[in-house]
């Protein structure tokens, strides 16, 4: 496994694992997006469709350029375009190389921990080695009562699911028994992977609880921090390392997760992703009852200490070696999609981190 080059990544052998840590002067860049659905010329929005053949245009780049990492997220609703990662990323593994390929994240409460396995082992097949799963409870609930499922169930329904899902990934018959499904005896499941266990991570919004959790089942854990200062997960990082020696397992990545765009300046970064972040912002807070922004909050999020990675390939990179240093995080993947932002300015930001901010950030560290 390497680390930001500005190259493509070598190929990872059979015997490597994809999740341990890659070392105290290197930082692996991946990205993520939902597959937020944009709007046409006259305003009204792109069809799903279209945000999806789009999507597999971001990896193609995405992989060209040498990030080591694209994940999609799952949801249910009109405003975001992947309901069915593996499907997507089976398409994307078609079209890549090297790249690794992963959900951001599956959202295991509502779904079939056995066919997450199938699906993401059949997808690991196709590109060669190169899937992983990030599982996680979601920040919509949509999926619940579209799948029958009752939201009271909320906590049981993901550490039951968890369980059995780290069962099945063993690739051993399957023994377990709870309250949520049948009870398995024995069964076996396919189709397993050829040289590894799939590397599985655990998607955390920031409680202890969650962190504790990850660390019992000795996966490795990505933060989602997409407000305030990364610099305050810091507790939360240290909680997870020494976690993971009281189990008794051996340290995995730890990565963090926040939106981002890169422009050829700081104000070209700042105007082209402002709007745009700022419809999604109010969206969201309407919903959840959060109070409405404004470019005060934009531009505190955007500073040196913020949770926005927005600017120029140097203010970015900048960052990105800030939470490298302050978080110790292997790992940082950059969620370049927000709300209705134009495809080609997507492919410009994901150009720029593979091949300018990826190189700053490589020399800092090395440096």
């Amino acid at each position: 496994m390497t680390g930001i080059t500005g190259e493509a990544p070598a190929p990872e052998s059979p015997s490597a694992s994809p999740t341990a840590p890659v070392g105290g002067d290197r930082i692996l860049l991946g990205l993520n997006t939902f597959g937020d659905v944009g709007v046409n010329p006259d305003g009204s929005p792109q069809p799903h469709a279209e945000v999806l053949r789009q999507l597999l245009e971001q990896a193609e780049l995405a992989d060209a350029v040498g990030l080591h990492a694209f994940g999609v997220g799952e949801h249910h609703r009109k405003d975001y375009a992947v309901s069915a990662p593996e499907v997507f990323l089976a398409a994307a593994a078609a079209r890549t190389s090297r790249i690794r390929l992963g959900s951001a994240v599956t959202v295991l409460s509502s779904d079939d921990p056995i066919r997450v396995f199938q699906r993401f082992s059949t997808v690991d097949a196709i590109s060669n080695g190169r899937a992983e799963v990030m599982l996680g409870r979601g920040s919509f609930v949509e999926s619940f009562p579209l799948f029958g499922l009752d939201l009271a169930d909320y906590e049981v329904l993901f550490e039951e699911k968890l369980e059995l899902f780290d069962k099945v990934r063993a690739q051993k018959p399957v023994h377990w028994e709870g309250r949520t499904r049948p009870s398995l005896h024995g069964l076996s499941i396919y189709p397993p992977l050829e040289h590894h266990l799939l590397p599985t991570w655990i998607g955390v919004g920031g409680t202890p609880e969650s962190v504790l959790r990850c660390a019992q089942y000795g996966y490795p854990i990505i933060f989602a921090i997409i407000g305030g200062q990364p610099r305050a997960f810091g507790p939360l990082a240290d909680l997870y390392r020494e976690a993971m020696g009281k189990y008794g397992h051996p340290m995995q990545q730890l990565a963090t997760h926040s939106p981002g765009h890169v422009a050829a300046t700081d104000e070209q970064a700042r105007e082209e992703f402002f709007s745009h972040w700022l419809a999604l912002r109010n969206r969201l807070g309407a919903e959840r009852g959060w109070g409405p922004a404004g470019r005060g909050e934009f531009d505190a999020l955007c500073a040196p200490e913020g949770a926005l990675y927005v600017g120029s390939p140097d203010t970015v990179a900048r960052k990105i070696v800030q939470l490298k240093r302050n978080l110790g995080v292997d790992r940082f993947d950059f969620k370049y999609s927000n709300g209705p932002l134009p495809h080609a300015a997507m492919m410009r930001s994901i150009e720029l981190l593979g091949t300018a901010v990826a190189p700053r950030v490589a020399d800092a560290l090395a440096g």
